[in-house]
């Protein structure tokens, strides 16, 4: 891996909530600042950083605000939660990363980019949704919802549903050369959070927002490719991927080429809901990626050094 590499890091929901937490302002502060310190030994160790996350939690919670309102302010639309939930938690990013960095004597100041991602209008998630976003409910609640709200739902569990909504690939980010200027002067930017909000091209040209959700590691790994980046990263909770997860004979990856992590997609081992789109970017992106010594990980946030440095998480490779 060549010296002060640019990585592309996407955060995964720990990052800021915790599955055990309410997940209140202040409970996600202290996690951002935890991950800010592990950000700021990549920054120490001379990698270049352009940042984002997740952001399932906290849309989810926006939209119970959206819900609890009615009747008294009016409500966003999904593409407008989404760019309020984007500059919400890159402030909490960047301003605890700053912090950090300050405390090391390192002046910069982190900067949140509000990304716009364009997706196709004809992308077939549009005709079958099927990302969940929102609470729980039950059958009225969600067929009241559906002949008034025109919203599709879906049942997790026996009379049990959920909100869906469609999840296109990201074709371009729109703001690409906006973040790309500010890395290349050596800033550290947080950008595309929640995977970006989407947006379509109408037939006049212009550009209008769209109730979608983007996966956020596809949106990385596109903003990752854009960029020309060294390597992208994929930080959550696990210290390496397993395969046969949850059976006895589970075993930990170190290593795998990009064949045999397509395999294992094939078969099954990376479910869409959780650990497929993170191996899914990390395949496209070296794929297409250009630079010989392109590098693609997933790792432990409490690791991530080591795993930067092939001592820990599970790497992708060409070969």
């Amino acid at each position: 891996m060549p010296p002060k590499s640019r990585i592309v890091v996407a955060l995964g929901g720990n990052a800021i909530s915790q599955p055990d937490e309410e997940g209140n302002v202040e409970q996600q502060f202290a996690n951002s600042q935890k991950t800010a310190r592990a950000l700021a030994d990549l920054a120490r160790d001379g990698h270049q950083l352009v940042i984002t996350h997740g952001n399932g939690p906290q849309i989810g919670n926006f939209l119970l605000r959206n819900e609890a309102a009615a009747g008294v302010i009016y409500p966003l639309p999904m593409e407008v939660a989404a760019a309020h939930v984007q500059g919400g938690m890159g402030f909490m990013v960047a301003q605890t990363l700053t912090n950090e960095l300050a405390r090391r004597g390192d002046t910069r100041i982190v900067t949140t980019v509000i990304t716009t991602v364009l997706v196709d209008a004809d992308d077939p998630s549009f005709q079958n949704p099927t990302k969940p976003i929102g609470r729980v409910m039950d059958r009225q609640e969600a067929e009241r919802y559906r002949r008034e709200e025109g919203w599709v739902f879906r049942e997790i569990e026996p009379r049990r549903f959920r909100r869906v909504v469609p999840s296109p690939e990201p074709k371009h980010i729109q703001e690409i050369e906006t973040i790309r200027r500010a890395v290349d002067a050596g800033d550290i930017i947080v950008a595309c959070g929640g995977g970006g909000i989407p947006v379509v091209r109408k037939a006049d040209g212009s550009l209008t927002g769209t109730a979608a959700v983007i996966d956020k590691d596809l949106a990385g790994a596109l903003m990752a490719t854009e960029l020309e980046a060294d390597g992208f990263m994929v930080l959550t909770n696990v210290d390496r991927v397993r395969l046969n997860f949850g059976r006895t004979d589970e075993r930990a990856v170190d290593r795998m080429s990009i064949a045999e992590a397509r395999a294992y997609l094939t078969e099954g081992q990376f479910p869409p809901g959780s650990m497929g789109p993170k191996v899914r970017g990390l395949i496209e992106f070296l794929e297409v990626s250009a630079s010989p010594t392109a590098f693609a990980l997933i790792g432990p946030l409490d690791g991530v050094t080591e795993a930067v440095a092939g001592r820990a998480g599970t790497r992708i490779t060409r070969t």
